[in-house]
């Protein structure tokens, strides 16, 4: 029975060279001159630390650029808080989201089950496992998930007949 699994990963390796290649773009940028902007990479965890919120908003978009230039999907990328730091600074701290979490994933199932085709969705920790009696409803079934407007990017990995 041909199946496939659906999951949302992230290049760790990928985040860590965009994140230095930010700073260098930092460092070597005019507009940056003298100015105490840093980004850190910690686990899940991206650390901003810059002066004031116009500059914070420009490394920000700094950071984006260079994940899409990495082929990052920067909706993975999830603001947990901004708060004042030491020095008068401004700390943000983003999420790196990996894998699917339980609504996105009752969303994928419904929309799947919606369909009415011979296909079954189950749940596996953060992934979803996806079997079927044909490959072709396999391939419809990418294609519905591809359509559905979720807040993560999703792979398709695991394709075995």
């Amino acid at each position: 029975m041909p199946t496939f699994d659906i999951v949302s990963k992230i290049d760790m390796q990928e985040v860590s060279n965009a994140v230095s290649n930010s700073m260098k773009e930092i460092s070597q940028r005019y507009d940056f001159k003298g100015s105490n902007s840093k980004i850190d990479l910690k686990e899940k965890n991206i650390i901003l630390e810059t002066e004031d919120e116009l500059k914070a908003k420009q490394v920000n978009e700094i950071l984006l650029g260079h994940f899409v230039k990495r082929n990052i999907d920067p909706t993975v990328l999830k603001l947990k808080n901004s708060e004042k730091a030491s020095g008068n600074t401004i700390r943000q701290t983003y999420d790196l989201m990996e894998g699917i979490d339980q609504v996105a994933s009752k969303k994928i199932i419904s929309e799947v089950k919606s369909t009415k085709m011979k296909v079954q969705v189950k749940i596996q920790g953060n992934e979803l496992r996806v079997s079927g009696a044909k490959r072709d409803d396999l391939q419809k079934t990418m294609d519905i998930v591809k359509n559905i407007k979720l807040e993560m990017p999703i792979q398709f990995v695991n394709l075995r007949d």
